[in-house]
């Protein structure tokens, strides 16, 4: 049975709150199982500045170990984590969501540096990094300006996290989109990654397709996502 594994961005936590709205309305409709990755790099399930990218990528590869088949969907750096732990047999299918598909030898700094304004961070002592130099309001603005409950606007917000260093720095070593399946969501309307260099990454996919929506189209439009990810699974 195909289940769907979800991996979710940089800098936050609590995957399955930010994939519960797709989640619940997929499992409606096909019964189908998910499950949100915990990032060790992000804090989940290990001390903060301990974990880099290859601990994400260990996570997810344990996950696919526990399943018989999986559509492994990344979201921003999720994207980086796929590249690097999805080279599974049990991976079916891979998804992106304003992502990356990175080459070998290539780091998440190593992808971003060509962005004309990159998200704002600081440094902490214990090796992790955090948003720095925005409010609610002008981070809400930049990740999830098309999301108009300010009720999920603000536990989005109260989900940002450290994360560790090692995450953005560390090189991959595998390119698991290579000789896979594969579907790139483009989000038109997102004001943080360029659409230049969503472009460039779902040129490397099977196929990619347009979603009217912003940085987390996960929470400001499931509907769409979750019509998108029914149709990997049914068409497959």
């Amino acid at each position: 049975m195909v289940e769907i594994l979800f991996v979710h961005g940089a800098l936050v936590r609590d995957g399955a709150w930010w994939w519960q709205r797709v989640a619940e309305r997929i499992h409606e409709r096909t019964g189908t199982v998910s499950r949100a990755v915990e990032l060790p790099s992000c804090g989940e399930g290990a001390i903060p500045g301990a974990a880099d990218l290859l601990e994400d990528a260990r996570a997810l590869c344990a996950a696919l170990d526990n399943v018989d088949e999986a559509v492994v969907v990344g979201h921003s750096y999720g994207g980086t984590v796929i590249a690097e732990g999805a080279d599974h047999p049990a991976t079916r299918h891979l998804v992106y969501i304003t992502s990356y598909l990175p080459d070998v030898g290539q780091s998440q700094a190593d992808i971003m540096s060509g962005e004309q304004d990159p998200v704002g961070v600081a440094p902490d002592d214990d090796g992790t990094v955090r948003i720095a130099g925005y409010t609610a309001s002008s981070f809400g603005d930049r990740f999830w300006q098309d999301l108009t409950d300010e009720e999920t606007r603000a536990k989005a917000w109260d989900r940002l996290t450290a994360q560790s260093v090692g995450a953005f720095g560390t090189p991959t070593t595998r390119a698991a989109w290579r000789g896979r399946l594969s579907t790139y969501f483009v989000c038109t309307e997102d004001c943080s990654t360029s659409l230049a260099l969503q472009r460039f990454h779902a040129g490397r996919a099977t196929r990619s397709i347009d979603l009217a929506a912003g940085h987390h189209p996960f929470l400001s439009r499931p509907d769409l996502v979750a019509e998108e990810l029914i149709r990997v699974l049914r068409t497959d």
